[in-house]
């Protein structure tokens, strides 16, 4: 990177924060802190609820899905639009009419306090243990790609994000993240563009895509009952469903967003807002990596796009055989381009035999390319630490942008983890103070004693979310744990809420021990079974609906165990 990437990369951090700050500077009352003044309208609720999702492992390791497996992953989204439209129908009307501040305070009204505290701690556990990956996962990337020093990329992303997230509260929170996610459909539109602009040297747009078609990169949709494929779908579609209800539903760093509106209408047209976009935008970050991966088809891609590969211990004293893998690999691509040249002259020329022959020969030779390339990660990475395919968009972005871009661009990257980790920490911090602090230790105390306590809960949980990331000893495998943690967790406490809004007649006891038992449930499945990871928020939630059920047949039928009435 150059002074003027520079430039533009801390410029951009510091100002979008520095504003956030001086908008949001008082706060008098609780609410006002915790959900903000509700005057946000329904694009700021839209793109806050957007960027609260998308964090910097979206725009790292989304590219590279694209370029390693093509367009699948896509199908893990399909079901949220119907997800979205269930929440704004049931799950906000509630939220709103009762006027809470989080999402768990309607299970201590509906139910008792011990399922209330259950379903907190439940999201105080899972988030929290996803709180450092979202600073720790893309520092180590960008550290390893520019050279940076690793704890003082972290140090820098994640005490401005304390400092703007304890100043200001959520108001803050939503304010910046609208400019963040302005960035960064900026930052990734001037990449998609560029990236275009360079492949049509080689080839058409169609052809690229054609050519994309051919590796099995655009089969976006998978119609298999493997229960092991991670993404089909029927995974996307159910396992994905419940997630996202779950996800966006009731976890308090998404549920934060949306009770800022100022009215029932705008907090839905924002949740309507990312049911109409999140696709298409999931869709053309997959895409940008698919056309990565043609573009280099005729660009000399690097053996490892982790550089620091080459230099693991295991391959100290095979230097002349990690050069003899790279020019072998070489050699292979530039067999593999002249192939594609032929295809594309047959192409031009619809001679459909030379173009079938061509095609065969590519096939060819890009198995033999692989073969040399997983070779060499499996002898130098023979325990799977890293994922190669993660450096991809990045190695892409400092390799073949102009500068100044490339500043741009990782201030997306970094835009996009304080966005997600300003909404982590909000709702880590209003989740402790409002469900357990105000709950249970201290019951009557003023505003501003409730809004300095949610202050330092909010700084302590960036604290033990920069702490995990500076002595973290685990790599790059963490960039995959956030979905995979989270799943693990979120159908037993969409249980609770389902088990709350439809079944009037179980109570808080049989509700509490049928979610201790699904949760024991899905952790022996996880340790047990091998299926996609989709599948257990669905088993989660299942799990805790009959549970509640048989436990609550057990009960008395006294109406002290019935559940109580909460109208919306």
């Amino acid at each position: 990177m150059t002074s003027l990437d520079y430039v533009v990369l801390v410029a951009t951090m510091l100002g979008i924060a520095v504003y956030g700050i001086w908008k949001t500077r008082r706060h008098e009352n609780l609410s006002g802190y915790l959900k903000g003044e509700r005057t946000q309208g329904w694009a700021t609720i839209g793109l806050s609820v957007m960027a609260t999702q998308a964090s910097a492992i979206t725009f790292l390791s989304t590219p590279g899905q694209g370029y390693e497996n093509g367009m699948g992953f896509v199908q893990n989204y399909f079901a949220m639009p119907i997800a979205l439209i269930i929440i704004a129908a049931v799950f906000l009307p509630m939220y709103r009419h009762l006027n809470v501040y989080t999402a768990y305070e309607y299970l201590g009204r509906r139910f008792d306090s011990k399922t209330r505290l259950l379903g907190a701690g439940l999201f105080l556990l899972q988030r929290g243990l996803s709180a450092g990956i979202t600073i720790y996962a893309p520092a180590i990337i960008l550290s390893t790609v520019m050279g940076w020093r690793l704890d003082l990329t972290i140090l820098f992303s994640g005490i401005l994000v304390i400092i703007y997230t304890v100043s200001g509260g959520s108001e803050c929170v939503s304010i910046t993240q609208k400019y963040q996610m302005a960035l960064i459909f900026a930052g990734m539109g001037v990449a998609f563009g560029v990236l275009i602009h360079k492949l049509t040297r080689h080839a058409t747009l169609h052809d690229a895509l054609t050519l994309a078609g051919s590796f099995q990169k655009m089969e976006a949709v998978d119609f298999s009952f493997d229960v092991k494929k991670r993404y089909t779908i029927w995974s996307g579609l159910f396992g994905g469903m419940f997630l996202m209800l779950s996800y966006f539903g009731t976890d308090q760093s998404q549920v934060q967003r949306y009770l800022s509106g100022s009215s029932l209408r705008e907090s839905r047209l924002g949740l309507m807002f990312n049911a109409v976009l999140k696709i298409p935008m999931q869709f053309l970050i997959l895409l940008t990596g698919v056309l990565v991966f043609v573009f280099y088809q005729f660009e000399q891609p690097p053996l490892f796009f982790n550089q620091s590969t080459a230099k693991q211990p295991t391959l100290v004293g095979k230097e002349t055989w990690l050069e003899a893998q790279s020019g072998q690999y070489a050699q292979l691509h530039a067999h593999k381009k002249e192939a594609i040249e032929k295809w594309l002259a047959a192409r031009r020329a619809q001679n459909p035999s030379a173009e079938k022959a061509a095609h065969k020969e590519i096939l060819r030779i890009q198995e033999w390319s692989e073969n040399v390339r997983t070779n060499a990660l499996a002898v130098a990475d023979p325990k799977n630490k890293s994922k190669d395919s993660d450096y991809v968009f990045i190695t892409f972005v400092t390799h073949y942008l102009p500068h100044g871009i490339v500043g741009l661009l990782v201030a997306v990257i970094f835009a996009a983890a304080l966005s997600s980790k300003a909404s982590e920490l909000n709702a880590l911090g209003s989740t402790t103070t409002v469900d357990f602090y105000k709950h249970v230790i201290r019951k009557d105390a003023t505003d501003l004693h409730y809004i300095a306590a949610s202050k330092w809960f909010t700084a302590l949980w960036g604290m033990v979310a920069l702490g995990f990331a500076l002595f973290a000893n685990l790599a790059e495998n963490l960039i995959q744990a956030v979905n995979i943690i989270g799943s693990i967790f979120y159908g037993v406490v969409l249980g609770l809420f389902m088990v709350a809004f439809f079944l009037r007649k179980v109570g808080g006891t049989s509700v509490f021990w049928g979610a201790v038992l699904a949760q024991l449930m899905v952790f022996a499945l996880f340790f047990t079974l091998k299926i996609s990871y989709l599948w257990y928020n669905l088993i989660g939630c299942a799990g805790c609906v009959l549970f509640s059920l048989v436990f609550q047949a057990f009960q008395s039928g006294s109406s002290s165990s019935a559940g109580r009435e909460v109208k919306a």
